[in-house]
């Protein structure tokens, strides 16, 4: 019980850290993170059949989610939810046998480049992923009737272990890459389980994960990727180390602006080889202590996504990516191989609280201690500007009054939207400067067509709409949207007030809202868009049958039982 309070008040203390900012009211709006009061449920959101299924089934599931809570609320629930759950699952999962060991393990998962970057782009959804893993590998264990102590389960505890499992899994799988990465974490652990268990995780996954793929095989987006993208979303060097050492200190994202500044130290390094030390002491712990071979399978893993990651940083990997992006549909998940370091970071949390306490043990009880506090704090002394909202970057604010304006014009309406000048993220003077991700795809009650170029540096990486391609084409000719026959206009003002949209552009549209941010116009020769899932009923279908799941095992796991305590939850 003291190993359990003291983890949980270690997971509740970091979440502060890090979201101290949040406690003012607003939105966090980075990157790709933009909660807006109250998503709608359309069916473009549950089932798009324009674009790629990127956000398939996450914005379903944010929604679903707003019809209990409002915007504001889901997202910090949500955020501080992922520390929490990163530091307690890291923290249940290592085979300590001491309470330094067990935090240790917590605090090395829930302050990491991994998180730091990819919370600073924005990419809540994938982060879900990285705070489920500890708890997936976990259930794995309770699968194959094993748990870190090696004691068997019981069936009751075995169905608990496959509800937590299927759970776990959903919630990576709320994003493409999460359940890709979650079902290849299950499959490898599960190799060698008895085979009616392994068909009915197997079988699970499938189910969880059809939402994404069904969504990829029905888009009219197509499942080809622009190969430009690789170059684009390759792994970055943060410091003298390089791209590789970046990766082994789980960074190296793409985007330099979403890296904390401390990555850039000249110490930065110096951190990561202490702690890679560390690490090499602690996998033969690891190896010795989980069962069923689960620390190798684990290092396999690792290893697996590291070398995914480091592939694009040489140029025999880059070209063997684009080949494959080029040529397989659905590759694309490839171009931003960075985020596949998500299991090794959980190994190296693992493995550096195991070599922690092995280092203890050897040089003595005053000594060992002194070593075990100085670990604890390694990480957050060598990242310490994640610390308040990554040193104020995520910071709340407020939407301006236009768009609940434009909102209220358009919640009686029919139509589609299209969102200009064309442009997927947006630098809002009242956002700080921050970019962020077009809010009005899902701040809007009607579709809307937002552009799906991404431009990288000095690098195009194409789009997937063809609609978007030929409303393009129109506006570089200077030709009225008018022809397009789409109802709704939104002009969406540049920092200096200017529109950014010629005035041949517009012509021919009545002009319906003038605001200080947004400039709304309505299209009298615009079309009714399409109010039913039509070709998105199969992917609808299939986020009822992963919703199905999930509820099942919820309440298989809500369900009172009796079981028996396992060597573990007696020593906690």
């Amino acid at each position: 019980m003291r190993h359990r309070v003291a983890l949980h008040l270690a997971a509740v203390t970091m979440a502060i850290l890090v979201f101290a900012p949040l406690l003012a009211p607003g939105y966090v709006l980075s990157y790709d993170m933009n909660f807006v009061p109250d998503q709608p449920m359309r069916w473009d959101l549950l089932a798009p059949v324009d674009t790629a299924p990127r956000a398939v089934p996450l914005d379903a599931a944010v929604s679903l989610a707003n019809l209990v809570l409002p915007g504001w609320l889901l997202q910090r629930v949500v955020l501080v939810g992922i520390v929490w759950a990163a530091v307690v699952g890291a923290g249940r999962l290592v085979p300590g046998r001491r309470l330094a060991t067990v935090l240790i393990a917590g605090v090395c998962y829930g302050w990491t480049p991994f998180l730091a970057e990819r919370l600073l782009i924005g990419q809540w959804g994938l982060l879900l992923a990285y705070a489920a893993l500890p708890w997936l590998v976990r259930a794995a264990l309770g699968v194959r009737q094993a748990y870190p102590s090696g004691e068997d389960l019981s069936l009751p505890q075995g169905r608990r272990a496959m509800a937590g499992l299927l759970l776990a899994a959903g919630v990576s799988a709320l994003t493409p890459t999460g359940g890709l990465i979650a079902a290849a974490v299950c499959l490898v652990l599960l190799i060698g389980a008895p085979w009616r268990r392994f068909a009915a995780v197997a079988a699970g996954l499938a189910v969880l994960n059809s939402p994404w793929l069904v969504a990829a095989l029905t888009t009219g987006a197509g499942t080809r990727s622009d190969p430009d993208g690789v170059a684009a979303f390759a792994a970055r060097a943060e410091n003298w180390s390089g791209p590789l050492g970046a990766l082994l200190a789980t960074g190296g994202i793409w985007n330099a602006d979403t890296t904390p500044a401390s990555r850039g130290s000249v110490a930065a390094p110096l951190v990561t080889l202490a702690l890679l030390v560390l690490a090499a002491g602690g996998y033969a712990v690891l190896r010795r202590r989980l069962p069923e071979h689960a620390g190798t399978r684990l290092g396999v893993i690792g290893l697996a996504g590291l070398v995914i990651a480091a592939l694009a940083t040489v140029p025999p990997g880059a070209a063997l990516l684009r080949w494959l992006i080029d040529w397989a549909p659905g590759a694309g998940l490839l171009r931003d191989g960075q985020k596949f370091v998500l299991p090794y970071a959980l190994l190296l949390a693992l493995c550096v609280a195991l070599g922690a306490e092995r280092l203890a043990a050897r040089i003595g009880e005053l000594p060992g201690r002194v070593a075990l506090a100085g670990v604890l704090l390694l990480p957050v002394v060598g990242m310490a500007d994640l610390a308040y909202g990554a040193s104020g970057a995520l910071r709340p604010v407020h939407y301006p009054a236009d768009w609940a304006a434009v909102e209220s014009i358009l919640d009686a309406q029919s139509g589609e939207v299209l969102s200009l000048p064309l442009s997927e993220y947006r630098r809002y003077p009242w956002n700080r400067g921050r970019v962020v991700i077009d809010p009005a795809p899902r701040y809007l009650p009607l579709p809307v067509l937002t552009d799906d170029v991404l431009v990288v540096g000095p690098i195009v990486v194409a789009g997937e709409n063809p609609r978007l391609a030929e409303v393009r084409r129109s506006i570089g000719a200077g030709e009225p949207l008018a022809a397009t026959g789409i109802r709704w206009l939104l002009v969406q003002h540049r920092p200096a007030g200017d529109t950014g949209v010629a005035g041949s552009v517009l012509s021919g549209l009545e002009l319906r809202y003038a605001g200080e941010y947004l400039t709304l116009y309505r299209n009298p020769q615009g079309g009714a868009a399409a109010s039913g899932p039509g070709a998105g009923l199969p992917v609808i279908a299939a986020e009822a049958a992963a919703l199905a799941v999930l509820a099942i095992s919820a309440a298989a796991l809500a369900w009172p039982g009796r079981r028996r305590r396992t060597a573990e939850e007696r020593r906690a």
